[in-house]
């Protein structure tokens, strides 16, 4: 006779990592913008969110999420580099 297990058991055998987390979100504004990736920890800079000045990592995630596009990437980084050479 099988066990059934519960609707909560089940669903963690199908968790994934998420996709659409802050590194990748336009409202990250990451501490290091030239070495960002999922454990890097910046600031959320969304309107709504703003005033809490929530410290958050690349890995974190919200339901304010709007991906960032690659122009906007190299656009921060070209940023952060003239600002190391001064």
């Amino acid at each position: 006779m099988a066990v059934s297990e519960s609707e909560p058991q089940r669903s963690l055998k199908k968790l994934t990592w998420q996709s659409e987390n802050c590194l990748a979100c336009v409202w990250f504004s990451p501490n290091d913008p030239l070495n960002a990736d999922l454990m890097e920890r910046g600031m959320c800079t969304h309107q709504k969110l703003k005033g809490f000045e929530l410290l958050v990592s690349g890995r974190d995630w919200c339901n304010l999420f709007t991906e960032i596009r690659q122009k906007q990437i190299d656009l921060l980084q070209e940023k952060a580099m003239k600002s190391g050479e001064t």
